[in-house]
């Protein structure tokens, strides 16, 4: 039985949102490091499952493999586009303001992040 095109749509996540950001290939791995870091007690408090977070930690993976095409003397400034889900957006806004602070070492990272996520919600 094929599945209706509403529900492969709702399945993926609905819209897309499109975040253009000014990230170090540096940065885009310490966020995923961040993500990575939250402890099950913790996931849970933000509302998430294993399957949230992994699923957060593959949009940016997949920005992470387009920033390895770019040359690296050309990386800090380049623009990396990260497409997610907008479903995704909210929680990834969670994370952003309660937990990395607290795994994040540069404070421009997370300045530029929060940023970029507040224009896109």
């Amino acid at each position: 039985m094929t599945r209706g095109l509403g529900e492969r749509w709702r399945t993926r996540g609905g819209r897309t949102v499109r975040l253009v950001l000014a990230f170090a290939f540096d940065d885009i791995m310490e966020f995923a490091l961040a993500l990575l870091s939250v402890p099950p007690d913790e996931l849970e408090a933000l509302g998430w499952t294993f399957a949230d977070r992994k699923r957060l930690l593959d949009h940016f993976l997949r920005s992470g493999k387009t920033a390895q095409r770019i040359p690296r003397d050309a990386l800090g400034q380049s623009l990396i586009t990260l497409r997610l889900p907008r479903r995704d957006l909210a929680p990834l806004q969670r994370f952003a303001r309660r937990k990395l602070p607290k795994a994040a070492s540069n404070a421009a990272m997370l300045d530029r992040v929060l940023r970029v996520l507040d224009e896109a919600a």
